[in-house]
């Protein structure tokens, strides 16, 4: 059994210069595998360094690559046909990046904002107020908002960092919007736009898009042609249409890897490729 202070000695030996002591430290690590996590994280949480930060990030990583990737595969085997279980879905996948994530005490963090206006939701019967006081919710009281500055920082892609910062990608926000919306019982789902993700209410009454990533704001079909136009994509039908849970998580891994892929970490990049094939085998 690890302790502490061989832990400590371990991450120190990392930086020796000698390939052997490095290798024979890692194989170390490895060879404690799950039992080291918790003092690694420890670790972690400890040091100033944001090199050796990085470092130990990695090792749990590749310690805990194995166990992410079985529970992925049993919620996919579960089938993902719905919110509640693609929220499940995404918070397993940012473990990928955290693997000591907490996942239920995001979840409850969702049960929070959805509890914070859901009074003012039931009591209000319009739908069109009832949209507007949502997303005054959550893109003014809340401040989610559109990344622009550090648009493919992997940051934007995992949820717990979305919720935590309070800034992410169409995609991330969208679903912020589609879970909270599925606790208030509002019927918000995804629309897999090219280039920019999009969400559609369809209520008894009202039936409008939204851009997650102006602030909630209700647009046009018009204007959405024009974007595509723009952008050198000939709009479809298909473009518009209400899109599934699955592939609302391949999109989430594609957005992964093409992030990974501008910072040139490849070992990342063919991971989440494995997860990738295994969610577009599943659509098959």
């Amino acid at each position: 059994m690890a302790t502490k202070t061989e832990i400590e000695s371990l991450v120190y030996l990392l930086d020796d210069p000698d390939p052997y002591v490095k290798s024979q430290v890692k194989n170390r690590l490895f060879e404690l595998g799950e039992k080291a996590v918790p003092l690694l994280d420890q670790q972690k949480n400890e040091t100033r360094d944001d090199s050796e930060k990085e470092l130990i990030n990695e090792i749990i990583q590749y310690i805990t690559y194995g166990n992410l990737e079985e529970d992925f595969m049993d919620v996919l085997d579960g089938g993902i046909t719905n919110l509640k279980q693609l929220e499940k879905a995404v918070f397993i996948l940012s473990r990928f990046d955290n693997p000591t994530l907490r996942e239920g005490e995001y979840m409850r963090k969702l049960d929070q904002f959805a509890s914070m206006i859901s009074g003012k939701i039931q009591y209000q019967p319009d739908e069109s107020r009832q949209i507007h006081d949502l997303m005054d919710f959550i893109f003014e009281e809340l401040n989610f908002t559109g990344s622009t500055a550090d648009y493919y920082n992997p940051d934007n892609c995992y949820l717990n960092r979305v919720i935590d910062r309070r800034q992410g990608l169409p995609i991330s926000l969208a679903m912020i919007v589609l879970f909270i919306g599925r606790r208030l019982n509002m019927p918000f789902y995804g629309i897999n736009m090219p280039i920019h993700f999009m969400l559609k209410f369809k209520g008894d009454k009202e039936e409008v898009l939204i851009d997650p990533f102006d602030n909630g704001k209700v647009v046009s079909y018009n204007q959405c042609y024009f974007f595509l136009k723009q952008n050198g994509v000939e709009p479809k039908p298909k473009h518009f249409e209400i899109t599934s849970e699955i592939e609302i998580l391949a999109r989430c891994i594609r957005n992964l890897i093409q992030s990974y892929a501008k910072l040139n970490m490849d070992h990342k990049v063919e991971s989440l490729k494995k997860l990738l094939n295994t969610v577009e085998m599943t659509q098959k």
